[in-house]
């Protein structure tokens, strides 16, 4: 079994902690340890002076008092704003960490902050040169095996599993696509090829374009070809059960607690 994966993890908190603690910053990713989860997923840009920043959006408007493009920014820049700016739990009647010092974070600070948790990073700028960045992090903090690749851009895993395959990837949409057509045809091989001998990792939402993607058989087929299943964002304890039920492996959550109660209820 992949190192990063065992032991399987259950729990993954989405940008960290993020329903109590502003998403994707350090606050957040200590929250989320303080409640013992498996994994933390998060996000990762480029800067304008190339370093590599935990942010999700494009943008800065929804989470700080900044606004533009974030890859517009050096990181001196970035870290001057307030990340905590627009976090609430009521609506907007009050933002506890408005003014508290909450500063966005560097994915090697977060990895030296964290040195025993493992991360799941989406790499969200399109250049290219976010691999090398990416990857030369990771060898800094020889990380390779608590750290898993994800990312919307192919040519980007493609690039890390070419020149560090010793990092796990999860599978992209691209990949993803044509085996939910085969296996929605019943046409899966009985093993499945990929670009190198590692575990198939599924970060999948529960439906999407229209499409039931996890079901029963969907879980039994894959399960059966030796891959894992990881299912995002679920909130709702009714439907974490019902994903659990089906034997879903892996569940990504904002709301970690919740998410934690459940896990003990049923695996302990």
């Amino acid at each position: 079994m992949e190192k990063f994966l065992t032991p399987i993890p259950r729990i993954v908190g989405h940008r960290g902690d993020s329903h109590q603690a502003p998403e994707n910053t350090l606050e957040a990713f200590e929250r989320a340890i303080e409640l013992n989860v498996d994994v933390i997923e998060t996000d990762v840009h480029l800067t304008r002076d190339g370093q590599l920043i935990i942010w999700h959006d494009e943008t800065l408007e929804r989470n700080t008092d900044g606004q533009g493009r974030i890859e517009q920014y050096t990181l001196e820049e970035l870290k001057r704003l307030d990340a905590g700016y627009t976090f609430t739990r009521d609506g907007g009647l009050s933002f506890p960490y408005r003014g508290k010092g909450v500063r966005m974070i560097t994915l090697s600070e977060a990895l030296e902050a964290c040195p025993s948790q493992r991360f799941n990073v989406d790499l969200k700028s399109r250049d290219p040169a976010i691999v090398r960045t990416f990857t030369d992090v990771i060898s800094d903090h020889r990380a390779h095996e608590r750290v898993l690749c994800a990312s919307f851009h192919l040519s980007h895993l493609r690039q890390v599993r070419s020149t560090h395959p010793e990092i796990l990837t999860s599978l992209t949409t691209f990949e993803v696509l044509p085996l939910l057509t085969a296996h929605s045809l019943h046409l899966l091989p009985r093993k499945l090829k990929t670009e190198r001998e590692r575990t198939l990792v599924f970060q999948v939402p529960v439906r999407q374009w229209g499409i039931e993607v996890i079901t029963p058989r969907f879980i039994e087929e894959f399960h059966a070809r030796g891959a894992v299943i990881m299912v995002w964002t679920i909130n709702e304890e009714s439907e974490m059960d019902r994903l659990f039920d089906m034997g879903v492996d892996t569940i990504m959550s904002d709301d970690v607690a919740l998410l934690r109660e459940v896990v003990t209820r049923r695996f302990s």
